[in-house]
């Protein structure tokens, strides 16, 4: 059923890429492709509802009356300025598609119309969710379960986009696959004073060199390594002139685990050492931890489902990948049921491996058709 789909909509598939590649919107502003997706669900005669802020949708088919599937795709862009040279890039000023939802987005479109041409034989009920704003925190994966998304779901599937997959291979591991990401704002402030007589004063550029070196150091020593945790400052800033100890500082930077539990205890840890490090300094200081996206961790059962989908297409399509540093708030879907990510390829696997969020970045579209397989055969194997 999918190979006679993909014979005669694989052309289709690179179309609406390629539309929603020149047409890119940013983080809950996405309400031209919401459009655009929902033309062509009703057009396969589905039904579907627009997600509250008017951006996103959740489509449901097949069955009722038994386990029922999620299926999720991100539609937002990024707010950078494309330089691929591509006569379909981006026609938006400063707006790109470079992390591959243009694609995400298609490769479940694609999914949703195929399943459509079976919906009285599927073996299980599909929601399809087409999630806005992915880019940012808050994210939208926040918004879609609010509004009642995964209401009946029993387990939710996604892929995203990997560069370093050559195209027709699907990365996939158990356990962890991203990692939470937090940001850590330190504003500090003392009454200032002459380089000269830092006795008199609260040297506050030593305060925040203490903090710089101390609280990443300390915190590797508080968590256990194996979690994947690291603390990486990002910008720091404090006065101008060579002779003045200045008044204000502010540091910011991100913390990142791989570990459920950890990214838990993170924040009151956090405030712990910052504290320990400033109190001798007499520096004050105002913490403004944010807490992220907790990390997408892929559980067994939804793994091996993906894995029968994948091997379907061959034994050679099944790859292993790492778990990356990156936050995705796919995650918060797993808080309420069980689920997993993995990557599709994208790489022609001739000449260089661009990095997602680079204004060049790109894909192999054959990868479209790749992800059509992966996603609807979750649903025809189950």
């Amino acid at each position: 059923m999918v190979d006679a789909w993909l014979a005669e909509h694989a052309d289709d598939l690179v179309r609406w890429r390629r539309h929603i590649h020149a047409n890119p919107e940013l983080s809950r502003a996405e309400f031209a492709t919401t459009e655009f997706v929902g033309e062509w669900l009703t057009k396969a005669g589905l039904d579907y509802e627009v997600l509250p802020g008017g951006t996103g949708i959740v489509c449901d088919l097949g069955p009722t009356d038994r386990p029922r599937i999620a299926l999720r795709a991100d539609m937002d862009a990024l707010p950078m300025q494309e330089f691929t040279g591509l006569p379909f890039s981006s026609t938006a000023p400063g707006v790109s598609h470079a992390c591959g939802h243009d694609a995400h987005t298609t490769v479940l479109l694609g999914a949703a119309l195929a399943l459509a041409e079976a919906e009285e034989t599927l073996p299980v009920g599909v929601r399809l969710i087409f999630q806005p704003a992915e880019e940012v925190m808050p994210g939208g994966a926040l918004d879609a379960v609010a509004a009642g998304a995964m209401v009946g779901v029993d387990r939710i599937f996604a892929l995203h986009c990997d560069p370093r997959l050559e195209v027709g291979k699907i990365g996939l591991r158990t356990g962890a696959i991203t990692s939470a990401a937090d940001t850590v704002e330190l504003i500090l402030d003392s009454p200032g004073g002459h380089t000269s007589r830092p006795h008199l004063t609260s040297d506050l550029v030593y305060a925040i060199g203490t903090v710089i070196t101390g609280l990443p150091g300390l915190l590797s020593r508080r968590v256990d390594p194996r979690t994947s945790t690291v603390m990486v400052w990002g910008a720091v800033s404090a006065g101008k002139a060579p002779n003045a100890i200045p008044q204000t500082g502010m540091l910011t930077g991100t913390v990142r685990t791989g570990d459920h539990a950890t990214w838990e205890l993170l924040e009151p840890l956090v405030r712990e050492i910052v504290e320990g490090l400033l109190a001798p300094t007499g520096v004050r200081f105002q913490l403004n931890y944010k807490r992220g996206v907790p990390p997408v961790v892929n559980d067994p059962i939804s793994v091996a489902m993906f894995e029968n989908s994948i091997l379907a297409m061959g034994p050679e399509a099944l790859a292993d990948t790492p778990q990356s540093g990156g936050g995705e708030d796919f995650s918060w879907y797993l808080e309420e049921a069980p689920g997993a990510m993995a990557r599709l390829g994208v790489w022609s696997g001739e000449g260089e491996q661009l990095d997602l969020h680079q204004p060049t970045f790109d894909i192999d579209e054959r990868a479209l058709e790749v992800g059509v397989r992966t996603l609807t055969g979750i649903v025809l194997h189950a």
